[in-house]
């Protein structure tokens, strides 16, 4: 249940897309004065060595933010997502990787709250090490959190970032994220809510995009990248998607300019593609 650590794939891909639209989100959320939560409903440790074994076993990064680093032709908001992997990486050799929650607390303000769920008990205390020094802005709970965040909607100010991120290993994660954000939506309505969830050939991969259009959200927008073809024995991760409620008006424009770029330069071979719609009232 619990064999899942990120550091394993930190930086590939789905990484690429996922922190994209979450710098871009917590962005606008910060263009009004009003404090805002982040809430993390799988952390993880938060930061990650890309030379360490973990990481370096697969080195999937190489197919992921490798192929952005030296590029000088990154649409506005990849560089803004690319700046900051750079901070982590002052001497400007690729050797770190921020997790979601590192990316949320370089783009809040100090009116800002994280609250960070984890479960994984090595993930946790590496977790709670990288964010040892803001202990008045962010809460790490040893938690499962798609329990945990039913008591942490509505947050105080009303406003918050809300990603759930699971590592899928059981089956009973694609259920529990579509319950969860029928909950969420039913506690807190008005909250952003971004859901990553891997592109796979299993049934339960390719039948949850319909099952998150169903929810009862006034709007949405659903983004997928592929950067290659399905292996034809079924087996491992050819892409990724991001279900997206209540996002940003300017979210939209956004990955329609960074989405064809991203799909040249992340192809691994002629199966790349992506995906982009959306409801609004």
């Amino acid at each position: 249940m619990l064999s899942y650590r990120h550091a394993f794939h930190a930086g590939n891909h789905a990484d690429v897309l996922k922190h994209l639209v979450l710098v871009h989100m917590a962005r606008h959320l910060a263009q009004k004065d009003k404090a805002f939560w982040y809430i993390d409903t799988h952390a993880g440790a938060g930061s990650y060595v890309l030379d360490s074994p973990a990481a370096a076993k697969l080195a999937e990064h190489r197919e992921g933010i490798g192929r952005l680093w030296l590029r000088k032709d990154l649409p506005a908001a990849v560089g803004d997502y690319v700046d900051l992997v750079r901070l982590a990486n002052p001497d400007g050799r690729l050797r770190i990787y921020p997790g979601s929650p590192t990316f949320a607390r370089c783009t809040l303000r100090a009116q800002d709250r994280l609250r960070l769920c984890e479960l994984h008990s090595r993930e946790v205390l590496r977790l709670r090490e990288n964010f040892s020094a803001y202990s008045r802005q962010v809460v790490v709970e040893e938690a499962d959190g798609f329990a945990a965040l039913k008591g942490l909607l509505p947050p105080p100010p009303r406003r918050a970032l809300v990603l759930i991120d699971p590592p899928y290993e059981e089956r009973r994660d694609y259920e529990r994220v579509v319950l969860a954000l029928k909950d969420a939506l039913q506690r807190f309505a008005g909250g952003s809510y971004l859901l990553w969830y891997p592109l796979l050939s299993k049934l339960e991969a390719h039948e949850l995009p319909a099952r998150l259009r169903r929810l009862p959200a006034a709007r949405w927008l659903h983004v997928s990248l592929r950067v290659r073809t399905p292996a034809a024995d079924g087996f491992g991760m050819h892409g990724s998607g991001l279900f997206v409620i209540n996002p940003p008006w300017t979210l939209q424009a956004m990955l329609e300019e960074s989405l064809p770029w991203l799909r040249q330069v992340l192809a691994v071979d002629a199966g790349a593609a992506f995906t982009l719609e959306g409801e609004a009232p």
